[in-house]
């Protein structure tokens, strides 16, 4: 077998998100999600994607960058995968290798890779000198069947209103605002800074995966309070991007009136699937889902390697 690393090229595209969807079945990922990725990113993130080919054959992926988003310096992320029937033939390897090759010219001191809580995966991953660090609880709701919370039960609380995102398609900073302020908060490996409003505009704002009429917005006299990002694929999956509160406005249930009402656009627009990831330590959003009746899907690492200077 013939395998080679190279830089992806647009028609590598079906097979990176198969390569994708094979390793992370429940994250919407399509061809052109994966396409626009490569395209949009930030300079600042030396963003770079290769993939494996195999006797001519695109066999997985890694996408590669530094922290940009963060104020600790020479932090970096690498993430592989390879479709299931290719593992094990050194396409892993070869793209991991090639990936810290890369990060390490750009002097980045510590390179952090998500990877499945599966035996073959972590064993991998320590073998090369990566560290178990946080975990991410991924879970499902199959919503054909799930109970849903009737909507506005008793009806809503006084001066609080349910919007989507598509009501703020002529000015969408509020939503910027309180996304900015809850992803400061999030905890995770990497403290990130909020970004400018510009690259907000085009790395969330313009995502193709965003459904901004499944998108739900907790609006509290007239300010936006809580919101509950909705990405679809137009197969039926529904992956909720992200859920939070304002500051201010915490401990009032709005993340779980704006999750509730998400939920039930997707349902209503035929999705089939929701599925949701919180870091393992973000107690309040595992206890609002698992609230909701997700059940746990999966479990991912974050591991972390330090490179010699």
């Amino acid at each position: 077998m013939t395998m080679t690393v190279r830089e992806f090229r647009a028609t590598d595209a079906e097979a990176v998100a198969a390569a994708r969807s094979s390793a992370f079945p429940y994250l919407v990922t399509t061809p052109r999600t994966v396409v626009w990725e490569s395209e949009s990113a930030p300079v600042e993130q030396h963003h770079r994607l290769l993939v494996a080919e195999a006797d001519g054959q695109v066999v997985g992926s890694s996408e590669m960058g530094v922290c940009h988003d963060s104020d600790a310096p020479g932090l970096a992320f690498a993430n592989t995968t390879v479709i299931a029937g290719a593992r094990g033939r050194g396409a892993g390897s070869a793209l991991v290798t090639a990936a810290e090759e890369y990060l390490s010219g750009l002097g980045t001191a510590k390179i952090f890779a998500w990877t499945l809580d599966e035996v073959s995966a972590v064993t991998f991953a320590e073998r090369r000198g990566y560290r178990r660090g946080r975990c991410s609880r991924v879970q499902r709701l199959d919503l054909t069947a799930a109970a849903l919370p009737p909507l506005s039960a008793g009806g809503l609380p006084d001066g609080v209103e349910l919007r989507t995102a598509a009501d703020f398609a002529d000015d969408p900073r509020p939503l910027y605002e309180a996304d900015a302020e809850c992803t400061v908060d999030e905890p995770g490996d990497v403290a990130t800074t909020a970004p400018p409003y510009t690259e907000w505009l085009a790395l969330t704002w313009e995502h193709p995966a965003l459904d901004r009429e499944l998108t739900s917005v907790a609006v509290v006299d007239g300010a936006v309070a809580a919101y509950s990002v909705a990405h679809t694929d137009g197969r039926g999956r529904y992956w909720s991007g992200m859920t939070g509160t304002r500051r201010a406005f915490r401990g009032r249930g709005l993340a779980k009136l704006a999750k509730n009402d998400a939920l039930h656009r997707a349902r209503s627009a035929g999705c089939r699937e929701a599925f949701t990831g919180n870091d393992g330590d973000n107690g309040p959003m595992l206890a609002v889902n698992k609230w909701f009746g997700y059940e746990p899907a999966a479990t991912e690492w974050r591991y972390v390697r330090e490179l010699s200077a």
